[in-house]
């Protein structure tokens, strides 16, 4: 593929590790306003500290909820995005509940989306639904991106990082296919170098989520 314009701005620069301090946030949102990332994506509790590190750019601050495993419940999730939104969080990458997913309830699934979508959309949010691709069949990505349409999200998102894998060409390809231009696509998991990084693009990725956005970025300029 020809040079992409503006490749910083594909990326939700992202720490979400369990041991990530407040250092080591100040130090991703330092990165972020350096390369002019779209967005930085961090777990709830630093949504401040991000918020505070940004004010006065126009990188973004994504929270996670129901984060990683989506099996919370529904009020716990509407809750978070509330709190979230609350304290400046731009957008909110949510968890589906991925068993009720593969066990058809289909209407559970909606409604768990739909109502982290409404509170998100009260804040002037946006959501991204994290279907966690490396557990589901192909039938069941196209069902959950449907579903994601259905109940308003703004984007469907392949993984979280913590499962069994992350995004895969064929994966990303399955959901800009299935969405086509009613939502957008989200690529995250495992994408570590600029290779990688151009073949979710390639394959209908319109944002990707890493936190090794930084190399990418280098590896690009030397390009």
């Amino acid at each position: 593929m020809g040079k992409i314009q503006h490749l910083n701005k594909y990326f939700d620069h992202t720490l979400l590790k369990a041991e990530a301090t407040e250092a080591d946030i100040k130090k991703l949102c330092a990165e972020a306003k350096e390369y002019d990332f779209y967005s930085v994506c961090v777990n709830g509790c630093y949504v401040p500290l991000a918020v505070e590190e940004l004010k006065g750019t126009d990188v973004k601050v994504a929270a996670v909820v129901g984060f990683p495993l989506g099996a919370m419940s529904t009020e716990a999730k509407a809750f978070e995005t509330d709190w979230a939104c609350g304290v400046g969080a731009d957008e909110v990458d949510m968890v589906l509940n991925v068993g009720a997913l593969k066990e058809g309830k289909y209407e559970y699934v909606r409604d768990d989306i739909c109502t982290v979508v409404a509170m998100a959309y009260e804040n002037d949010a946006i959501v991204k639904v994290i279907l966690e691709t490396c557990l589901l069949t192909d039938e069941e990505i196209v069902k959950a991106c449907q579903l994601s349409l259905e109940a308003g999200a703004e984007f469907v998102k392949t993984s979280t990082g913590f499962s069994t894998g992350g995004a895969t060409e064929h994966h990303v390809s399955l959901m800009r296919k299935t969405v086509e231009e009613k939502a957008k696509v989200k690529a995250s998991g495992g994408i570590r170098d600029l290779e990688n990084t151009l073949k979710m693009i390639e394959a209908g990725a319109d944002r990707i989520g890493a936190s090794a956005s930084v190399a990418i970025m280098k590896a690009y300029q030397q390009k």
